[in-house]
């Protein structure tokens, strides 16, 4: 270390065009900024990759049996949002929902969650608190939808894809929230 506390290049390490003696003036990351750095290289769940999917098709058309972008059908579209997250769901809704052994009730919904009604006809994906994202039906389009009481009504179940996906976001929505760490001094 320099006098200064400072890490020197060598002249052996240094390029042909760098005066190691140019070194000495550290670059201060503060706090915030390694926060946001941790964030940004933070791995997206599974769950967060199929929502983004699935939002970024809403207006495509209601295709019966369909699973491509010219149009997808309720469980087409989860099939391919959730593949795009690296999950493999079978074709059906029915056989999405028999999938996974863990149910998940309506009080304990979260993004990502598959949600299904009216005797596993329908599937939707929770977007957000209180929305679904889904592909209603003939002549209409995939779009996002508040949960009515209708839904309510409804609703037979849900199955959690990616838990552990869920249990990381917690995480990292704690992490957020923190306070940043201590301001750190590199130099390059």
């Amino acid at each position: 270390m320099g006098a200064a506390g400072l890490l020197l290049a060598t002249p052996a390490q240094a390029s042909p065009k760098e005066d190691p003696t140019t070194l000495t003036d550290p670059t201060t990351l503060t706090g915030a900024e390694i926060k946001r750095i941790r964030e940004q290289q933070a791995p997206k769940p599974a769950w967060k990759i199929a929502v983004d999917f699935a939002m970024s098709k809403r207006g495509t058309p209601y295709v019966w049996g369909g699973a491509s972008p010219s149009g997808y059908d309720c469980s087409g579209l989860m099939l391919r949002a959730y593949e795009h997250g690296g999950i493999e769901l079978p074709r059906t809704a029915a056989e999405q929902y028999g999938a996974f052994s863990k149910k998940i009730a309506w009080k304990d919904l979260k993004p990502g969650d598959l949600v299904f009604f009216h005797g596993l006809g329908h599937v939707g994906m929770i977007s957000r608190p209180g929305y679904m994202v889904h592909s209603p039906h003939t002549g209409d389009v995939v779009k996002e939808e508040r949960l009515s009481d209708w839904r309510r009504e409804s609703f037979v179940g849900a199955v959690r894809p990616d838990p552990k996906g869920v249990r990381l976001w917690a995480r990292l929505k704690e992490q957020r929230s923190a306070p940043a760490p201590a301001t750190f001094k590199a130099t390059l």
